[in-house]
């Protein structure tokens, strides 16, 4: 009878063993589903700094009038009308003109 009953504790250990191991909600899924969450937390970071940075744009948009301009200045090449606008063109920027050959009789 003890012999009996031992066997079926060890029957019993072993297959609760290899639910913990293999079985569904096991180990092999618990470390997966570890992965998985620390992959979406540094996602999460990511995108929680990227809000912030767009966040801050959108006060600076609302508040102040620098911003504005500074957007005008540099994406709209916008000048204001008692300013000159000067571009520095470096040699080698822009192709040669052509030269013109004058035809022959």
């Amino acid at each position: 009878m003890a012999r009996l009953l031992a066997l079926i504790l060890v029957a019993v250990v072993i297959l609760l063993q290899l639910k913990l191991w293999v079985g569904a909600g096991g180990w092999r899924e618990v470390e997966q589903l570890r992965a998985t969450v620390a992959a979406q937390a540094a996602e999460n970071a990511r995108l929680q700094q990227r809000n912030a940075a767009l966040a801050a744009e959108v006060d600076d948009l609302k508040s102040g009038e620098a911003a504005i301009e500074e957007r005008a200045r540099a994406e709209l090449g916008m000048i204001k009308p008692d300013e000159t606008f000067y571009r520095i063109v470096e040699p080698g920027a822009l192709p040669a003109p052509p030269v013109e050959q004058e035809p022959q009789p």
